[in-house]
């Protein structure tokens, strides 16, 4: 494949196809080189038995800057679940709804069993300073453990322990809350601005419209990268020569081609699909959090929200599970799942089908305080990017590509921005305002 070029991308997953997208917009040859059999990294559907099966529940917030950049949201047919939360603690099931989108859901937070009255009005202020600050003032925030910043805040324990810890475990993958608070902020942030949503045709069509904006020819599959220098690129196919050399794999393959990078370590999950006979039920597209002791972080019915995930008349479950959760169950995870699931769907699942099990030791990187948001883009002369470059999100990877593309084209001597590009399109140079 001996060839030349202006930019080899070596990992076609988001961060990749992003910082490809900007630098082939500003003119340049790019080459992406990816060892798997699709786009995507860790962004990947499949199809089984007429289901759309995402591999790791995942989710994309409406509320990410640079989404609504990079992304054509329309084309992507975006389905929101429900804005809200149903939470089963001690035996008991509640909902925590948003009071601008429903007036009951006052009245239902009133009656949720966490503790006195000062308590919610507490997590209310809590979420609502939050959305209303600008992101730079709140990473401007001491950065500390999450578990800590709400206690020291004055957060109650109910609080903190029935709906803060077990829902923000389910997004960082960390039950313990030693995740970032300034990440913890920025996310509650999006999640009270924006809506968790899913691409109707599933999450892979996220980087595939990233991929289909590239020249034809761009991406190369089953290509594995074996060395990388600030000016070539070594691969099982041959030897590719540029000017630049951008290294978008995920945190231990940049650390294994770029010794000395700094690692995080992971958050691993494992994601269990169930089929169930029946279309879904009123109020299923609310995410439910199990505060209890008990292997299950969260469960959904995934095409109340996206119906295209499911055939008509049927439902799909998803149901989390974190590693990390003392509670987690080392052997035979499906059947200590369905029975917990029995309890908090309130139903007999002796029933329900088994489509597949997803166990992903690699889901995210850990984001322990105190994290570095902005890591440099050049590192030993090659440009490193990916969400363990930013944060651990759709948004770190996207932010992460885009700032690896302006780091090379400054390099290159090119204009940061794209031709034509509006500076808000291109992308403010100040990272923390893209959050």
């Amino acid at each position: 494949m001996g060839k030349r070029c202006d930019v080899v991308v070596v990992g076609a997953g988001l961060a990749g196809l992003a910082a490809a997208r900007s630098l082939t917009a500003r003119g340049l040859e790019v080459l992406v080189l990816e060892a798997g059999d699709a786009v995507g990294g860790r962004i990947r559907t499949d199809s089984v038995a007429g289901f759309l099966l995402d591999r790791g529940f995942q989710v994309v917030n409406t509320a990410y800057p640079e989404v609504r950049r990079r992304l054509d949201t329309q084309r992507l047919d975006l389905r929101p679940f429900d804005r809200g939360l149903r939470v089963f603690a001690d035996g008991r099931l509640f909902r925590l709804g948003d009071p601008r989108r429903d007036p009951r859901a006052l009245a239902q937070a009133l009656r949720a069993p966490l503790g006195p009255l000062r308590g919610r009005l507490a997590l209310g202020v809590y979420a609502a300073a939050t959305a209303a600050l600008p992101a730079r003032w709140l990473l401007r925030r001491t950065d500390e453990p999450a578990l800590r910043a709400w206690q020291r805040r004055g957060l109650s324990e109910p609080v903190i322990h029935t709906v803060l810890r077990p829902f923000f475990a389910g997004v960082t993958l960390d039950p313990r809350g030693t995740t970032s608070s300034r990440f913890v902020d920025l996310m509650l942030r999006v999640f009270v601005r924006g809506e968790a949503a899913l691409p109707d045709a599933g999450m892979q069509q996220i980087p595939e419209q990233l991929a289909h904006g590239l020249p034809t020819g761009t991406v190369r599959l089953h290509t594995v990268v074996s060395e990388v220098t600030p000016d070539r690129v070594v691969t099982d196919s041959g030897t590719v020569h540029a000017r630049a050399v951008v290294l978008a794999t995920d945190a231990d393959a940049a650390g294994r081609l770029l010794p000395g990078l700094t690692v995080p370590r992971w958050k691993g999950l494992t994601t269990l699909y169930h089929a169930v006979d029946g279309a879904p039920a009123p109020g299923a597209a609310t995410l439910l959090v199990d505060a209890d002791r008990s292997p299950v972080a969260n469960t959904v019915a995934v095409n109340a929200a996206a119906p295209s995930y499911g055939p008509a008349g049927r439902t799909l479950v998803a149901t989390t599970v974190l590693h990390d959760d003392p509670h987690a169950p080392s052997t035979e995870v499906e059947p200590s799942v369905r029975e917990r699931l029995a309890t908090l769907y309130r139903t007999d699942t002796t029933g329900w089908e088994h489509l597949a099990t997803y166990n992903i030791p690699h889901a995210l990187p850990a984001m322990t305080a105190p994290h570095t948001f902005r890591r440099p883009a050049e590192v030993g002369g090659l440009f490193v990017c990916g969400d363990h470059r930013a944060t651990s999100s759709i948004e770190g990877a996207l932010v992460s590509g885009r700032r690896a593309a302006e780091a090379v084209t400054a390099r290159l001597g090119l204009p940061t921005a794209a031709p034509g590009a509006s500076a808000q399109g291109a992308g403010a140079a100040d990272d923390v305002r893209d959050r």
